[in-house]
Parts: structure tokens; sequence; C-alpha cells
């Protein structure tokens, strides 16, 4: 996974984190005891299950020292451990394994998803959500750019990408595992201020893994200026020039 950096990823904090909100209000269980976050990062998503259920014990797990680092500052209270999510495995089961954006970097969901789901207590549940856009113009843009004439040199090794399906694919792995499988997409509209706040937004995540792939400053500064120019087209500003920044996710509660 690529390498984080906590203040950038946390510059559109109510953005990334209004997705866990409406994940956690989807879980029905009234008081699990022990829940854990993984992919925590800097502990947003953590806080966000901790206000669903405060009495519960709470775990964050995260690949990345510099997130939790993070979460360790602003959240001493909780534990934090620092481990890889596609091997992670639970001591006890938990009640509730939550993973908010994390997973897509975690390649063959055909074996982590059901090894995760095993995590969870009978009568518990794994709830995860995901981006779902990786056909919107950013990431085909990406994609693009990487492999155009200019930049190709500069990636021998094609730079690590998301990895996610269709809902039918969940539907169909998960069924026979679970007692019940709750599937749903939901298009989130960000308001930001320009095609800049859109190369902002990506610098945070899916950009980290083309920028680190470069060897300097001043080459990651033209990758991401060709990056806004070829975003400029595909995002016209609105009368109060702010531009509309659709964000697909897919959501999915497996409950045992």
């Amino acid at each position: 996974m690529p390498t984080w950096n906590s203040d950038l990823y946390l510059k559109f904090a109510n953005e990334r984190t209004q997705p866990s909100i409406d994940l956690a209000a989807r879980i029905a269980l009234d008081a699990p005891r022990r829940v854990i976050d993984l992919g925590c990062g800097p502990g947003n998503s953590t806080a966000v299950v901790a206000r669903r259920w405060p009495a519960a014990a709470l775990t964050g797990l995260d690949n990345s020292a510099a997130m939790l680092a993070a979460a360790r500052k602003d959240f001493p209270q909780w534990s934090w451990l620092e481990g890889d999510l596609a091997t992670w495995r639970a001591g006890a089961p938990f009640d509730v394994v939550f993973s908010n954006a994390a997973l897509q970097w975690v390649p063959a969901h055909s074996q982590v998803f059901p090894h995760l789901l095993a995590q969870v207590a009978p009568g518990g549940a794994l709830a995860v959500q995901m981006p779902a856009n990786f056909d919107a113009p950013p990431h085909r843009l990406m994609r693009e750019l990487g492999g155009s004439a200019a930049w190709k040199g500069f990636f021998p090794t094609p730079p690590r990408e998301w990895h996610s399906h269709p809902a039918e694919f969940y539907h169909d792995l998960l069924a026979p595992l679970a007692a019940r499988v709750d599937l749903w997409v939901t298009d989130y509209i960000h308001v930001l201020a320009g095609v800049d706040g859109i190369v902002e937004w990506y610098r945070g995540t899916g950009l980290r893994p083309w920028l680190e792939a470069l060897a300097d400053d001043a080459t990651r500064g033209r990758f991401l200026a060709d990056y806004r120019a070829a975003l400029t087209p595909y995002f016209v500003p609105r009368p109060d020039g702010r531009v509309l920044f659709p964000f697909r996710r897919l959501f999915l509660i497996a409950c045992r």
C-alpha cells in the first residue's frame, strides 16, 4: 500500500467521514461488545464507530505507522494495531468487523472477504465501504496519463491500483456464508472550490502510488500539472465558480 499523509488525507475530513457514518447507521446491532476498524487511518472512522456504540471496546488496525501515530495522538483511549488487512486474523471473534475505504487496496477479494466474515462472532456483522468509481474520469485519466508517450517510461511497473467488483460479486461470494447480505451504492456529490480540489483529493489517496513511483518533487509537480489539465474539461465550474465532484461508493453488510 502507498505511504500515507494523515494531514493531506484529512483535508477533506467531512467528505471522507460521511460514508463511515452512513455505514455505521445501517448496522442493526444495539450493543456490540468488541468492534474493530480495519484500515482505520487517522481514526476518523473509528470515532464514528465510537459514537454509534459508546460502550464497545474499540480497536483500530492499519498498516501505516504515520496514520496510527495520528490516531494514537487524537484518540489515546482506544487500542491501535499495525498490521496487514489481507492477513489479519482475530485472536477472538469481533461483534463488528468494520472497514471504511480501505479494502480497495487489497487484492484477492474472493479470498479476503470470506476470511474477514469468519472473524465475526455469531450474530455480528462484517461492514465494508469501498470506492466504486474506478471508471470515472479521475481514475481513468490517471491510467491514461501514466500510459501516455510522455509518462509511460516513468512507470516500468504499473503502480498499485484499487480493487473492487460489482455488487453481484459480493452477494454471490458472501450469501452462502452469511445469514443476510445487505448491499447498496451511493453517489456522493462533493462541492469543491475547483479542479485543484479534485487533484488534492486524489493526491491524498488514488494518486499516491503514481506520485511515489516518481523520483523527485519536480517530476511529481509536472505529473500533477498534466493530470489537472486532463481533468479540466470534465469539471466545468458552476455559476458560483465551484465544481461538482461525483464519487460513487459501494456498501455491504454481511450478518452472521
